[in-house]
C-alpha cells in the first residue's frame, strides 16, 4: 500500500478555511496528484484539512473520508506551569537544539519546562488511532512493526492533514521521536509524503519513506508559498 500525506494549503486559522492562495496551492497538489492512481481518500475533520482534498476529489471524481483522529493537535501547558513560549512542537524543538538537547534522546522531555506539555498526550492519542484505521487499512500493530493481515493492500490512497498531526502519526509509525521529525519534516503547505507497505499478506512490514515534504508542484504551478 501507498500512503501519499498532504498537508492542507494555506489557512484561514480564524474560520478554519483555506485563503484565496491556500486553494490555489490546493489546486496545484491536485493537479500534482492526479495520475498517482489514488483509489481513496481521507481528510482530517477540520476544514482547512477537507478543503484542500476536495480539490483532488473533485479532480478524481471521488468522495472524502472524514477522520477525526488526524486533526491538528494540541499543545501548551498541562497543569498551569510554564511551558517554553506557548509549547508550540516547532519552537520547542528549536530550543532544544539551541540548547544541546539530541532531539534522538528524548530524555531531555521529561524535564521542566517541557514535561508539562499537552501535546505529549496528543501524540499518544494519534498514535493509538493511527493503528485502528491501518488495522482498518489491513495492516495490524505487532511491536515496532506491521502484519499485513488484509486482503486488498496493494492500492493507494491520499490521507490531508495537518504539519502537527502528521508528525505524530510518522513518529509512531517510523519509530522515531516526534520532536526530530518537527525538525527533518516540516512540511511546507500542501506538500506531500508518501509512504509505502508490503502488501504481501501474513508478513511483517514497516513504512518505507518514498518522498517527503515534496512542495516541487507549487513552484512548479507559480503559486507562492506565503500571502
Amino acid at each position: 500500500m501507498k500512503i501519499i500525506f498532504v498537508r492542507h494549503g494555506h489557512p484561514d486559522y480564524v474560520n478554519d478555511c483555506l485563503t484565496e492562495l491556500g486553494h490555489k496551492q490546493a489546486h496545484q497538489a491536485a493537479l500534482r496528484l492526479e495520475n498517482e492512481g489514488i483509489e481513496h481518500i481521507f481528510s482530517s475533520s477540520c476544514g482547512r484539512a477537507y478543503e484542500t482534498a476536495l480539490h483532488t476529489a473533485k479532480l478524481l471524481s471521488k468522495d472524502v473520508t472524514k477522520l477525526d483522529f488526524i486533526r491538528e493537535i494540541k499543545w501548551g501547558s498541562s497543569d498551569g506551569k510554564e511551558v517554553y513560549k506557548d509549547g508550540h512542537p516547532w519552537d520547542t524543538s528549536l530550543y532544544a537544539v539551541s540548547q544541546g538537547y539530541s532531539l534522538m534522546d528524548e530524555e531531555w522531555t521529561k524535564k521542566e519546562p517541557f514535561c508539562n506539555n499537552v501535546v505529549f498526550s496528543e501524540i499518544e492519542r494519534v498514535a493509538a488511532q493511527t493503528d485502528e484505521w491501518l488495522l482498518s487499512l489491513g495492516y495490524k500493530r505487532e511491536g515496532a512493526n506491521y502484519r499485513v493481515v488484509g486482503d486488498n493492500t496493494d492500492k493507494t490512497i491520499a490521507l490531508f492533514s495537518h504539519g502537527g498531526s502528521s508528525s505524530a502519526l510518522f513518529s509512531h509509525v517510523l519509530n522515531l521521536p516526534f520532536f526530530y521529525l518537527c525538525r527533518a519534516i516540516c512540511p511546507d503547505f500542501t506538500a506531500i509524503t508518501v509512504l509505502s507497505l508490503s502488501n504481501e499478506k501474513g508478513t511483517l512490514t514497516a513504512p518505507m519513506i518514498e518522498l517527503a515534504n515534496d512542495s516541487r508542484h507549487i513552484k512548479s504551478g507559480g503559486v507562492s508559498y506565503e500571502m
